[in-house]
């Protein structure tokens, strides 16, 4: 069973944050979400309460992790660009060829790190600036090494469902995309 987590911030875009989760739980993913705040509810962008599954520092690392998601939204983004924690994560998880993805506004945080360098990406249009050193390609979703990039809300399905045919596999993927989401039929489709 893959392993993730997803960090949040107040000002994290809920569509971005939720429907990877929910994807990839459907996908049998094990998800955690954890909040950078302090606090186990956060507040989204748009004002909708989010109770995450536990609190940063309730870990000492994210060694166990398959993948580490990096949801968009403002500030949210700007936030999990500038917690030092999230930073440390996803420079550890990137240096050992795991998997990070973000969205939207998210991927400045790969830029800020160095990450996105000599990569392919795509973000929220507005924000390639921050990508420093990539090739911006303007896809809903990218995928370059293990770096996993989206456009921004509109992409959020396209994003989830790539993110769950890295970790799930095409099968699953394709089963979740046909909306056959029951639990028997994921099974079936691991086979």
């Amino acid at each position: 069973m893959a392993k993730v987590y997803e960090f949040i911030s107040n000002g994290t875009e809920e569509v971005e944050a939720l429907i990877p989760v929910d994807v990839l739980r459907r996908a049998g993913a094990d998800v955690c979400i954890v909040s950078t705040t302090g606090d186990i509810e956060v507040t989204t962008a748009h004002n909708v309460r989010i109770i995450a599954d536990a609190l940063i520092e309730d870990f000492d690392g994210f060694d166990d992790a398959d993948l580490l998601m990096i949801p968009g939204g403002l500030p949210g983004a700007e936030n999990l660009c500038n917690h030092p924690l999230v930073r440390e994560a996803i420079l550890k998880q990137y240096n050992a060829g795991k998997l990070v993805s973000a969205i939207c506004a998210g991927p400045m945080i790969f830029g800020s790190l160095g990450i996105s360098k000599g990569k392919r990406c795509t973000c929220y249009p507005g924000f390639e600036d921050y990508l420093n050193g990539a090739t911006y390609t303007a896809e809903l979703v990218t995928v370059d090494g293990n770096v996993v990039t989206g456009e921004g809300p509109a992409a959020t399905f396209p994003y989830a469902y790539t993110l769950c045919e890295l970790l799930c596999g095409k099968t699953v993927s394709k089963s979740l995309q046909d909306g056959m989401m029951y639990t028997h039929l994921i099974e079936e489709a691991r086979k």
